[in-house]
């Protein structure tokens, strides 16, 4: 990037809770050097410019797009497509554009029965015509248009092709800030990296650890862990064995278990395959009944549990759509 012309940012909001659009600001009085380097031509949530104007734009015009959240409908596929067009570098940023997230879990079920539970069968819904959104709406004035809910949550790069991935449900401060840094003194690894570490939570955890063997599970409501000691020896299902560093450990550090929201370390495809490799080697059991036992008491929940951050990246993908 040039030293005396101001790159361009683009910054976009997809199919997530928009705590990303917040970490961003995390940088705090760094944000000024971020306005010093860069021209903001698109952040729909902060500065007023509109899809039309980034269409106009030249390809390739865009020095950079960090795009956070998946693809859940046909406008967010369609913003994906244009910002991948229009920028040079596209980085999935944050945990639902790199690995579907929270969102992503929406995989277990299909439309129809997420819009029943929305729009019928919750206890608080009063909705005795059934009313639900349609992509096309007819009014005395016209045609009205939503997107297209879609059935699956695709990630980012499942959708378009992506040069980077900075994970974190949200990405810590500090990391969006050597991102940009890297970005700005085009010091990037190899495109399709990862930006972070590829340690896991573990290595950067300074809790006790000893040998680990696991008789059972405890929900986080049920036991009080001590300050010192692993919280997987504790019983606790702590996600930090199979976790990519980079958040500085900080649930760990606050008595809360990792819940895997940097996504799969260094080398691993499929973070639930690997976090249950994980703990089948810590179980302290070789009955195959006691070890079923086990699992079932203490995690009621596998998908929520192996999956929280992941499914729509996973091998699984989806629950498989009725024909």
């Amino acid at each position: 990037m040039s030293e005396t012309k101001k790159g361009k940012l683009a910054l976009y909001w997809a199919a997530s809770c928009g705590g990303c659009e917040i970490a961003v600001l995390a940088i705090n009085e760094k944000i000024l050097d971020v306005a010093a380097l860069f021209d903001i031509v698109f952040w729909p949530v902060a500065v007023d410019a509109k899809v039309r104007d980034v269409e106009k734009m030249p390809d390739a015009s865009i020095d950079v797009c960090l795009f956070n959240g998946g693809i859940r409908t046909s406008e967010q596929e369609y913003m994906a497509q244009l910002l991948r067009r229009k920028s040079k570098v596209l980085v999935a940023f944050g945990s639902c554009a790199h690995e579907g997230c929270i969102p992503g879990l929406a995989n277990g079920n299909n439309r129809r029965q997420i819009f029943d539970t929305a729009y019928r069968e919750t206890p608080s819904t009063e909705n005795p015509e059934n009313i639900e959104p349609q992509p096309k709406s007819q009014v005395a004035e016209g045609t009205l248009h939503l997107p297209v809910f879609y059935n699956t949550v695709r990630t980012l790069n499942q959708t378009v092709p992506v040069d980077y991935y900075l994970p974190g449900c949200p990405p810590e401060a500090d990391r969006i800030w050597d991102a940009i840094t890297a970005i700005v003194e085009a010091k990037l690894p190899p495109p399709g990296s990862v930006i972070g570490a590829d340690t896991t939570v573990c290595q950067e955890c300074p809790r006790k650890r000893n040998e680990k063997k696991i008789k059972k599970f405890y929900r986080t409501w049920e036991i009080i862990p001590d300050e010192e000691t692993c919280l997987l020896e504790q019983g606790i299902l702590c996600c930090g064995i199979a976790t990519r560093a980079g958040c500085g450990a900080r649930c760990p550090g606050v008595n809360s278990p990792c819940i895997g929201c940097y996504g799969a370390n260094e080398g691993a495809q499929d973070f639930g395959a690997r976090l249950m490799t994980a703990l089948a080697s810590v179980i302290d059991s070789d009955d195959p009944q006691e070890i079923d036992r086990i699992i079932r008491e203490g995690i009621p929940d596998p998908v929520g549990s192996f999956y929280r951050f992941s499914l729509a990246a996973s091998q699984l993908r989806r629950r498989r759509l009725p024909v």
